[in-house]
């Protein structure tokens, strides 16, 4: 068993204020450099999501798809560790399964950000998917190499700011409504995991 893998056992998810849940210790920092050296090897495509009915984007984030393959099947299984445990100590929903993982990069150079949305729902791509209702976004920059760029959501009162350590991974119900700051510095880097359910009833 690797040392990530002794720490999830040991280790504690945290319930913040608002309802966002933070996971420290889930990877090491070999680990995490390897996770990030994988992401960064792939190909980017811009990011652009509308909103209100008039094509006014609502993001502006270089991403690219994390598949299931065996190169990263450990990657899979861990997260589905995490959230057959976070499931059970703090959201009780309903899930099946995950889906495609995605590497999200907001750059100064781009004016990064995610201005405030959902993410429980169907897929346009893949409307047979079943819905997102699980969101989890690893840290995978170090807090000081941006400024701007803060992960909040609004699940309760107060907003809740995500961490920013690296390595550390927050979760909330996918039907929350979050959002990322624009980023006046540098780059940030994250992995963003949904976990699916049936619809609700």
């Amino acid at each position: 068993m690797t040392k990530a893998w002794e720490a999830f056992r040991s280790t504690t998810p945290q319930l913040m204020t608002g309802g966002m849940v933070a996971w420290r210790g889930l990877f090491t920092p070999t680990e995490l450099d390897a996770l990030e050296r994988q992401c960064d090897a792939l190909v980017l495509e811009q990011a652009r999501v509308t909103g209100d009915g008039v094509n006014r984007s609502i993001r502006s984030t270089g991403v690219a798809w994390v598949y299931r393959t065996p190169e990263t099947e450990e990657l899979y299984l861990r997260m589905e560790a995490v959230v057959l445990r976070l499931n059970g100590e703090h959201f009780r929903a309903n899930l099946s399964g995950l889906s495609t993982m995605q590497f999200a990069v907001y750059r100064e150079s781009d004016s990064g950000y995610f201005d405030w949305h959902s993410d429980y729902g169907r897929s346009i791509d893949d409307p047979s998917q079943e819905p997102r209702k699980l969101t989890m976004s690893l840290q995978l920059s170090d807090g000081d190499a941006y400024d701007g760029c803060d992960l909040e959501a609004r699940a309760a009162w107060p907003l809740d700011i995500a961490p920013r350590e690296r390595g550390t991974l927050v979760a909330f119900r996918a039907n929350v409504l979050h959002r990322v700051t624009p980023i006046t510095r540098g780059v940030r880097k994250s992995l963003v995991i949904w976990a699916t359910g049936p619809e609700y009833q």
